[in-house]
């Protein structure tokens, strides 16, 4: 008992002192109860159908973040890893008969290897270039899907897959629950060493490259990590739709992303999660005025390009919290001198 209650002292001041200190944190714990507690109050199949395609799709916008948002490697293409582990996810539950826990991580693991091959000659392509060739592949994939119908089904894909589960609910905790763990991995990965290393090749390469840093190494690696995160949502997304098709390779789907990644704020991994839990329930809710659909998304996007070019996270985080110019912790804005080293903050 001594010791339980030592290991939840010790939790406690943790919880306290890096939680509870920063309003943002404090927000996104309140995020993280809400969806875990949300069937107690309702289990509408309509609801938790919109909230697994959401989460789902938070996966798949914080996977693009990783890549994009802290190495700079502009990919105008992720759906290609989308798109690689629905159909391999799909062939493997259909003609190997693996369960979905085997034939996700395997989708996964396919599109961690279409990392490799994309990343490889890209590697020396930057900036406008990059993104016209990563766009390229997921083009070319769509052809091979229509060249091969017999195995890929074509124009309309590979249906009948298995279910993630026996019931909603229990799908909505697959989801909600894999995008919550992966969304903290992403987000440990950026804030570990390996993320530092991301981002300083996002603003200098060649400064990181006289610092003795292998860049090329880096680079694979992120398009690997962030293959991964994305096959792993392309995998929950074909077992739960139960189909893979070419819509899942579309250019329109990694526009999409790039849209989300956006709107809640590039370098943050919380962002593009956020931006998805906003946008993607707007749109079902514009469903009901189809003529205007299209109009109203693309003000909602325009006014926080125009008003917010940081994304909507990051400005509201900088209007509740402070950074102090010392020691570059976050504080609360109303306060006078840093919690940490006490400096004074603007």
């Amino acid at each position: 008992m001594d010791i339980l209650g030592f290991y939840l002292k010790k939790l406690y001041t943790i919880f306290k002192g890096e939680v509870l200190v920063l309003p943002s944190r404090v927000v996104v714990l309140l995020f993280f109860f809400f969806l875990l507690l949300l069937p107690l109050v309702t289990q509408h199949p309509y609801l938790l159908r919109i909230l697994i395609l959401t989460s789902i799709f938070a996966i798949f916008a914080a996977s693009w973040d990783l890549l994009c948002g802290f190495t700079g490697q502009m990919n105008f293409g992720h759906a290609l890893f989308f798109g690689v582990a629905a159909y391999v996810t799909a062939l493997l539950n259909l003609h190997a008969n693996i369960a979905p826990w085997g034939s996700i991580p395997l989708g996964a693991l396919a599109a961690v290897l279409t990392g490799l091959i994309v990343g490889i000659p890209c590697l020396r392509i930057k900036g406008t270039y990059l993104a016209l060739t990563t766009l390229a592949f997921p083009i070319i994939l769509m052809g091979i899907v229509f060249a091969i119908p017999n195995i890929t089904g074509g124009e309309l894909g590979i249906s009948g897959l298995a279910r993630l589960s026996e019931s909603r609910l229990t799908d909505y905790y697959i989801a909600v629950g894999i995008m919550l763990a992966l969304g903290i991995i992403m987000w440990k990965i950026t804030q570990s060493n390996t993320g530092l290393i991301f981002h300083a090749i996002r603003e200098d390469e060649l400064a990181v490259r006289t610092a003795g840093i292998n860049t090329t190494r880096y680079k694979l690696l992120a398009f690997c990590l962030s293959g991964f995160f994305a096959g792993i949502s392309g995998g929950l997304y074909a077992h739960f739709m139960r189909i893979a098709g070419p819509a899942n390779l579309e250019v329109t789907m990694s526009f999409t992303v790039v849209i989300w990644a956006i709107f809640g704020g590039v370098v943050t991994i919380y962002g593009p999660i956020g931006a998805v839990f906003i946008l993607n329930p707007l749109m079902e809710l514009l469903n009901f005025w189809p003529e205007f659909r299209m109009l109203i998304f693309a003000l909602v996007i325009l006014l926080i390009l125009l008003f917010m070019p940081d994304g909507f996270f990051p400005w509201i985080r900088d209007k509740i919290e402070t950074e102090c110019p010392r020691c570059k912790i976050r504080n609360v804005a109303t306060r006078k001198t840093c919690r940490i080293c006490t400096a004074a903050l603007d």
